[in-house]
């Protein structure tokens, strides 16, 4: 499959057609939008403007979202249109991101991530410690809270959990490496989070462990396709796996709620 067609996909799939846990999913004329039933930020995913009403669409976003006391991410992607909708959603108010990757990669019999039998020494996470596990790993990393993460991780592997999966490597006692995957709603793609090491236990294959794993059990459940949005530091590791780069996309942080 080329990169247009695996766009159209993900497009289609993940973008104008997804379902969120946790999320109300809301379609106008415009936009794609998905109201946190749990007093998270909200988002939308796609749009469908152009220059002429684009500022009009946009302040109507930000009317309703402030109605309903919560602030949300505008998800622009490189293929967007128009061209300049990052630009006018930063001439009104919003906060850009850093961008991202967007990767995507199609599984088969053969490939590679599920032929790699070194995964012995991954734990599935299942239960709230575990989560916290995971919670604490990020927090070290990145230096900040991520106490809302933790919240949603486990009110989701509870309510669905066939359709999240947690995995982690532990050494003496502590997670050092931690990802998880969603199996997405009525779609043939799973998508990957996480992926963080403890920075004295990285360079020791990890991430590609926790990446084959994940593979396995998304091909397992019916998912061929793979997407991540990735880092700079991890899309070499994703591309030596066979992942292709369609995009970049950019979080978009609305004008604070007042």
């Amino acid at each position: 499959m080329d990169k247009n067609k695996l766009i159209s996909l993900f497009h289609k799939e993940l973008r104008q057609e997804a379902q969120i846990q946790g999320y109300i999913r809301e379609e106008t004329e415009h936009v794609v939008r998905h109201i946190s039933q749990f007093g998270e930020k909200g988002f939308i995913v796609t749009s469908n403007v152009n220059e002429e009403n684009s500022r009009e669409i946009i302040k109507e976003e930000i009317n309703y979202f402030s109605n309903l006391g919560q602030g949300f991410e505008w998800k622009v992607y490189s293929y967007d249109k128009p061209n300049s909708l990052k630009d006018i959603l930063v001439q009104e108010g919003f906060t850009i991101d850093e961008p991202e990757a967007l990767m995507v990669m199609k599984l088969d019999d053969q490939h590679p991530l599920l032929n790699n039998d070194q995964h012995l020494d991954i734990n599935e996470i299942t239960d709230e410690p575990g989560i916290q596990d995971i919670i604490d790993l990020e927090d070290a990393n990145w230096n900040v809270s991520h106490a809302e993460l933790g919240e949603r991780l486990w009110r989701d592997k509870q309510n669905n959990p066939e359709s999240l999966y947690l995995y982690g490597i532990y050494e003496n006692g502590q997670l050092v490496s931690a990802a998880w995957m969603y199996l997405e709603t009525n779609s043939s793609f799973a998508s990957l989070w996480g992926g963080s090491t403890l920075p004295m236990y990285r360079g020791k294959g990890y991430y590609s462990r926790l990446l084959a794993v994940r593979a396995k059990k998304a091909y397992e459940k019916g998912h061929p396709y793979l997407t991540v949005d990735a880092s700079p530091m991890s899309r070499p590791i994703l591309e030596k796996y066979g992942f292709l780069c369609l995009a970049y996309s950019n979080g978009c942080q609305s004008p604070a709620i007042n």
